[in-house]
């Protein structure tokens, strides 16, 4: 089975793969969220409480089953990265809305996103979720805050 391109990836970078990534999430789209995966036998995907799920199939069969239940309105919000010439990996804050009988509320999930530099353009090779607090929006850092 071919992959849709993702056309953010021509030429593109990692930030370009995270944004088409979150966007097929917020979409509902399979098609697209797998065309941000890299064409390896190895990738991994854990999900919040979930098993590890290595391949394409695994992890195409878990978000089809995601999104039989509606989209999944993620956002990335305070993104942390480590670069190389091959290689970002990208720890991010997850902010998820999810519908209640109260209506919508915000949940938070920790991910870090691993991508390398394919001969296809920048691909996801691992995507590791945690479950989060609503404190989460607060992190623990080296950098000296700065009161005003």
């Amino acid at each position: 089975m071919r992959k849709p391109k993702v056309s953010q990836a021509n030429g593109g970078n990692a930030d370009d793969i995270e944004a088409a990534f979150y966007e097929a999430l917020q979409g509902g789209d399979i098609d697209k969220l797998m065309a941000c995966w890299a064409d390896e036998d190895d990738i991994v995907c854990v999900h919040p409480g979930g098993p590890r799920l290595v391949g394409a199939a695994a992890i195409r069969t878990a978000f089809d089953a995601m999104f039989a239940n509606g989209t999944i309105r993620a956002h990335a919000e305070k993104i942390r990265k480590v670069e190389a010439m091959s290689a970002s990996v990208h720890s991010v804050l997850e902010r998820i809305e999810v519908m209640t009988e109260e209506g919508p509320v915000h949940a938070y999930v920790i991910a870090t996103n691993v991508y390398h530099k394919t001969a296809q353009g920048w691909r996801l090779v691992a995507h590791h979720t945690s479950p989060g607090t609503p404190r989460e929006i607060q992190e623990i850092s080296d950098t000296p805050q700065v009161l005003h």
